[in-house]
């Protein structure tokens, strides 16, 4: 797995826990606020997260858990997304990995950041969904996409291409050519 992959594992388990505690009720569709003291609630009044005793939530603890709500949750996972989308394997290198939203440089159009790996957004987004030094380090190379064969489709020609340059080539057979066909001189 390269970090491409890993951010989109982060990101699809950040958007999978929010969708499990987001509250689409009417009419509030979801918001959260914190009542300054023991509870953060929805604002239609149900109670997500609670302090039992009588002391009052840790400072600043119940604005933290309102403030990432849902909806803000999904949101950021739609800018991750997008981010993603834009920073991938570039379709324009074949023999190496560059990444497509980091941009090129140059008359030759080369990219500025020839390994997806090492991508700043990408690291960025990595820190954000707090990738380690260790899995970094653990993680995959990016494969290239897979070259498109170039030459002709045409068999003849590809026959004729391949004889021009010096190429190898498939023999030529016949032994697909049905019987009815044969005449009396046909050799296989």
């Amino acid at each position: 797995m390269d970090l491409h992959t890993w951010i989109t594992q982060q990101v699809d388990y950040a958007e999978e826990t929010a969708r499990l505690v987001e509250d689409r009720s009417a009419p509030w569709d979801g918001q959260w606020m914190a009542d300054g003291n023991s509870a953060v609630r929805t604002v239609n009044g149900h109670v997500l997260f609670y302090r039992h005793g009588p002391d009052p939530l840790k400072s600043g603890l119940a604005d933290h858990v309102a403030a990432n709500d849902p909806a803000t949750v999904l949101r950021r996972c739609e800018a991750d997304r997008r981010i993603l989308a834009r920073h991938r394997l570039d379709p324009n290198f074949p023999y190496e990995t560059a990444c497509y939203g980091c941009g090129t440089y140059g008359d030759l159009d080369l990219s500025n950041t020839d390994n997806l790996n090492d991508c700043p957004e990408l690291l960025d987004l990595a820190h954000a969904h707090g990738i380690t030094p260790d899995v970094l380090a653990g993680l995959d190379q990016p494969q290239s996409p897979e070259p498109k064969p170039r030459g002709p489709a045409d068999p003849l020609l590809a026959g004729i291409f391949a004889r021009t340059f010096g190429l190898p080539t498939k023999p030529i057979t016949t032994s697909d050519v049905p019987e009815a066909l044969r005449g009396p001189r046909w050799k296989p």
